[in-house]
């Protein structure tokens, strides 16, 4: 490990430690898991906030949890590291011996060392060789990709993944050009890409190549896939009292994000029964309205910032759901009846 490259700065550092305080910080010792370690940021606050929490840091970068271990080396008797995807967190925590978690962090998108690191692939403004993988130990990189997938599935993977209006004139242009040589550089790709989209949209949205490096590193990575796998195991991880953090840099992975919420926060019961069944009240509340956005002082001090969307949600005690529900209820039915034919006063 060398020096480290580039900047870190946590998003939303407060307003995450303000979420997750009220259930790592009801006594005793508590378990957090960071699913996208990164750099630590987040981690290193959490645990300096937390004297009794237990850290399990997930991140599918060697070079990440590399400088992680360094950062967290005074924690280290409450630190686990592991090599992972946050969809293996199932299988962490039971190697682990943990059955059940406190509070955890979702930050997605690509970290501050991917994006810094001129030699990973990542950046459309540096010349790199076309790799765009988070693990570099294992999985396609970008190279494969836009050499081998066809026509049809670069264009989806383009227009779906990174919403680009010009797709399938870009996957054109990948495929004149790799009939004549292999595509290897990040920057023939972004020439290529530059040189497919109109003038008059060159000149608005940032980057012409930007759309098109984010899609082909969610596809390199599996990212979606993984989130909506991994959304549904977190939150069945969570204890009674036990709130999860998610920082969504895209549409896809707040809608997922979204969706995985929303069906934990309604009633699966019939709107018109008196009370509610038995495991088919919500399991979940949402802590905000929405997603969340970030204010401009935010922006001002880490650009990066800028497209973050926020969502949160914490575990219900399900008898104490049920019985809310019961009470609400039987307010009603009363309320009603006040208005019924021959309930008046003689």
């Amino acid at each position: 490990m060398g020096e480290l490259r580039g900047t870190h700065v946590p998003v939303l550092l407060e307003r995450c430690l303000e979420l997750l305080a009220p259930a790592l910080g009801r006594g005793g010792r508590t378990v957090y898991v960071d699913a996208t370690l990164g750099l630590a940021g987040h981690a290193e606050a959490v645990l300096e906030a937390h004297p009794e929490t237990v850290l399990i840091g997930l991140d599918r970068d060697t070079e990440a949890l590399a400088h992680a271990r360094v950062r967290l080396a005074r924690f280290a008797d409450r630190v686990h590291l592991e090599h992972a995807v946050y969809d293996e967190l199932p299988d962490v925590l039971d190697r682990l011996g943990y059955p059940g978690i406190d509070g955890i962090l979702f930050d997605l998108g690509v970290s501050s060392l991917q994006l810094d690191a001129p030699d990973r692939g990542f950046a459309y403004a540096q010349d790199a060789p076309l790799d765009m993988r988070m693990d570099q130990t294992r999985g396609v990189t970008a190279e494969e990709v836009v050499n081998t997938y066809t026509h049809p599935d670069l264009a989806r993977v383009l227009r779906v993944y990174g919403e680009e209006k010009f797709a399938g004139r870009i996957a054109s242009a990948i495929i004149r050009q790799r009939e004549r040589a292999r595509i290897t550089s990040s920057a023939l790709l972004a020439e290529l890409i530059r040189d497919s989209i109109p003038a008059p949209a060159r000149r608005t949205g940032g980057h012409p190549a930007k759309r098109t490096f984010q899609a082909l590193r969610i596809e390199v990575n599996r990212e979606l896939a993984a989130l909506e796998t991994a959304l549904p195991s977190a939150l069945d991880a969570l204890t009674v009292g036990g709130r999860m953090v998610v920082l969504s840099y895209h549409s896809l992975e707040d809608r997922i994000t979204k969706a995985a919420l929303a069906d934990r926060v309604r009633s699966k019961g019939p709107i018109d029964l008196p009370v509610e069944l038995p495991g088919s009240g919500p399991t979940f509340r949402l802590l905000s309205r929405g997603a969340e956005l970030p204010g401009e002082a935010e922006v001002a001090a880490n650009p990066r910032a800028a497209s973050v969307r926020l969502r949160a949600a914490e575990r219900l005690d399900p008898n104490a759901t049920e019985q809310g529900r019961t009470d609400r209820e039987r307010s009603r039915r009363r309320v009603k009846g006040m208005h019924q034919p021959g309930t008046g006063s003689a």
